[in-house]
């Protein structure tokens, strides 16, 4: 049987504050299987964007370990690392964080380019068909509305097919309407490509597309809900 595509055990994460410890995470242990969506849910504060940038493979934990396909990435070297990230990881963040320079296109085409795929125009176009952006291809960032921004982010996150997809309060920064796209579009990021999508989220209605939601306060986990 093959390991899960994301595994989190017995993680902590501890920072320094003022050259005290802070513990911003503590005994954190989930596992999340191919074409399913998780929530992360709980109060600003309580550690969900932390947990994602370890399962994201952003950072380390403090101790414990983090698995990607069941290798831990500690074991990892930086080059192994960022090849990770470019094809295995899609990240959706609150802002959008698209390049401002860049046209669509360009900015969903990027990670292609830089993981030196086949060809990344072809593939970055059908992307954005799937997300019903085609037709602003030519278009800036800055001309684009909220929704449509994080339309094309899903778009850039979801080009090379990744394993895992993390989501940082993906509907915090949209209306209802854009948000209930974008959720859409999440739940059809897990059902269509398979991927493991982990969600950071406050928002209930978002929480709500998940298969499993696991509450967090003080960067403990308090319960794991599978509706």
């Amino acid at each position: 049987m093959p390991p899960p595509p994301l595994e989190l055990r017995g993680v902590f994460k501890t920072y320094r504050n003022g050259g005290q410890p802070v513990e911003v995470l503590h005994d954190i242990s989930l596992a999340a299987g191919p074409g399913t969506v998780t929530a992360l849910v709980g109060r600003s504060g309580c550690g969900k964007t932390t947990l994602l940038n370890l399962a994201g493979a952003m950072d380390f934990p403090t101790s414990g370990e983090v698995l990607i396909d069941g290798r831990t990435t500690r074991s990892l070297s930086d080059a192994e690392l960022t090849a990770l990230r470019r094809r295995r990881v899609g990240f959706v963040f609150q802002f959008f964080q698209l390049l401002p320079t860049l046209t669509v296109l360009e900015n969903v085409e990027l990670p292609l380019l830089l993981s030196h795929a086949p060809k990344p125009t072809e593939t970055a176009r059908d992307r954005l068909v799937w997300v019903e952006m085609e037709d602003k291809s030519a278009s800036f960032p800055y001309q684009l509305s909220g929704g449509q921004m994080q339309r094309v982010a899903m778009a850039r996150a979801l080009v090379t097919s990744p394993g895992l997809l993390m989501a940082d309060e993906p509907t915090g920064n949209l209306d209802t309407a854009s948000g209930d796209q974008i959720l859409a579009l999440l739940r059809e990021s897990a059902t269509r490509f398979g991927a493991t999508v982990l969600m950071a989220t406050h928002s209930a209605e978002a929480a709500a597309i998940a298969d499993v939601r696991v509450s967090l306060r003080d960067g403990r986990i308090q319960s794991i809900d599978r509706p």
